[in-house]
């Protein structure tokens, strides 16, 4: 295993791989180069010495500058180099892709879930959504009713840990309850024996519909309709308070903007409008239970991969991050986009600094002049408020190597792969064009992930350095781990390891197919990811002020 690496040849940083003690000689590229600190692996080193304003190149591009003299051989920190990134204009060259090749899946299908409108789903949902948060108690209740009734709640292995330390309490066993070890997790199955083919009943709950701006509810309910016209969704139960900015009115509008004919089954009840809550709830009961019935019936058939929407995601990162992962995934979405498939990358203030690379690899001006519009009207918002995409990194982030937007930014677009951007989407547009799609999210884990999936994602590939458990109620989400350590740490939230990238056992183009093998399997209902293995259903909309 290499100690360091140089991502581009244009870099004036090397990027360890290891940890490496201060003292140590490098000799690269002519450059002789003795460590002035201790370097902890995922952090960068200077080539050689630079004064206070040069810059700092990774991946190729601008991603910082020094706010001091910094030697060569020495660490940058938070403390020697700040924000700073390339300036972008309209589109001045176009792409000359050249496809991977993709011949021995040509002829490969998944098993999945076909709708009448043409999408296929990896997965079979019902879904009960509130359209206030008033109604979120309510849901509960039907949660409880559906989940205990149907057997589909996950095993209650913490109550019964509960229940043995009260045992033991009432016992007057105290020694024993210091002593006590809980017994190992066990994978729970994701079938059900009254309905075999449904994957579960999903409930939406969150914060808003009412409140906030007419703008915050508009948007909530766009994103309610992406999620109910979803590939992985059969129908849907709808609780309405009756008086709430998020009108009914407003979501039906909203799934006929999607699709005109829409014509999935979605119960809608008004709590202002009903006898009693009993009465409101005991017929969701009823009615939600017929129209399981009728969504039982559909069962898995052969598709093309070119019906797989993936959704690129990226939390919890480090410095491997873009060295790994990210670019293991940007071949996966490579392969699919040459099969005719669809993949989505997301999270804005995320390609701060790459955005000409991608505005050139849009397909036509109308493309790239709509993301220079969205890009540039989200980073006035952030400065209009005292913020900036500058801000993005957390603690996590700068603390494994990870120092500014920009360092950050160019190793997250790069799972966007190499192929051509075919289209731009808002928050909560919905995918229409087959190939790369750029949709307009914040780098919040759980916010993006909800956007991705709202906007077609029917599996989600999340890349993570630090380790972070996000999963989400409709779409399997596959967690990468960018490195060995958290693998072995974090395995029962990590489902494939791409540390072997790091220790030169796998090459980035070799753990791309794999990965897409991996999301075949995951499509076909033949692997349950660990986030749905651990019931993580992570939904929070995004309210469009400022959030990075």
């Amino acid at each position: 295993m290499n100690a360091y690496l140089q991502i581009h040849p244009d870099d004036n940083v090397l990027v360890a791989l290891q940890d490496i003690p201060v003292g140590t000689d490098i000799s690269f590229n002519g450059h002789n180069i003795q460590l002035q600190q201790n370097i902890s692996a995922k952090h960068k080193f200077l080539i050689n010495d630079i004064r206070e304003g040069d810059p700092i190149t990774m991946y190729g591009v601008l991603v910082g500058k020094a706010s001091k003299s910094i030697g060569k051989g020495e660490t940058i920190t938070t403390e020697n180099v700040i924000h700073d990134a390339n300036a972008f204009h309209e589109k001045d060259s176009s792409l000359e892709w050249q496809a991977p090749d993709v011949s021995k899946w040509k002829t490969r299908t998944f098993m999945g879930y076909h709708r009448a409108d043409g999408q296929v789903g990896t997965r079979n949902y019902w879904l009960v959504i509130p359209l206030v948060f008033c109604e979120n108690r309510n849901v509960s209740v039907i949660k409880t009713a559906f989940e205990k009734g149907l057997g589909f709640s996950p095993a209650e292995v913490y109550n019964e840990q509960v229940t043995d330390l009260v045992s033991l309490y009432k016992s007057g066993n105290l020694e024993a309850i210091k002593n006590y070890e809980a017994g190992a997790l066990t994978e729970t199955s994701k079938r059900n024996a009254v309905f075999p083919n449904i994957d579960g009943i999903k409930f939406l709950t969150h914060e808003g519909g009412c409140g906030g701006t007419r703008q915050d509810s508009d948007a909530l309910c766009a994103l309610l309709a992406g999620y109910i016209h979803h590939s992985n969704v059969a129908g849907a139960t709808i609780l309405s308070l009756g008086c709430q900015h998020a009108q009914v009115s407003i979501l039906q509008e909203s799934l006929k903007k999607l699709n005109p004919a829409f014509n999935k089954p979605v119960l809608v009840y008004e709590q202002q409008k009903s006898a009693s809550e009993f009465a409101m709830l005991s017929a969701a009961i009823k009615d939600t239970f017929l129209a399981l019935v009728e969504a039982n019936k559909l069962t898995r058939q052969p598709s093309p991969l070119s019906k797989l929407v993936i959704g690129l995601e990226c939390g919890g990162s480090d410095g491997f991050s873009g060295i790994s992962a990210n670019p293991a995934v940007g071949h996966t979405s490579d392969l699919l986009v040459a099969l005719g498939g669809t993949s989505i990358l997301s999270e804005f203030p995320e390609l701060c600094g790459v955005e000409q690379e991608l505005i050139n690899r849009c397909q036509t001006e109308e493309t790239s002049d709509k993301f220079i519009r969205i890009m540039r009207a989200y980073e006035n918002q952030a400065q209009s408020v005292g913020s900036g995409f500058y801000m993005n990194p957390s603690p996590g982030n700068i603390k494994d190597g990870l120092i500014t937007d920009a360092i950050k930014s160019a190793g997250a677009a790069k799972k966007g792969g190499t192929s051509p951007v075919t289209d731009v989407l808002d928050y909560t547009e919905y995918v229409t064009k087959p190939g790369l799609n750029l949709l307009c999210t914040p780098g919040n884990d759980v916010e993006s992930t909800s956007a991705e999936v709202g906007s077609g994602a029917n599996v989600v590939l999340f890349t993570t350095g630090l380790g972070t458990p996000t999963g989400n109620p409709i779409a399997p989400v596959v967690k990468l781990a960018t490195n060995t350590k958290l693998a072995t740490r974090m395995k029962d939230i990590i489902d494939i390891n791409t540390g072997t990238i790091i220790s030169g056992e796998q090459s980035i183009a070799g753990m791309g197919e794999e990965i897409l093998e991996y999301v075949i399997q995951t499509a076909s209902g033949e692997v349950y990811t660990k986030a749905e293995q651990l019931n993580q259903d992570d939904f929070i909309p995004w309210k469009r002020g400022v959030s990075l």
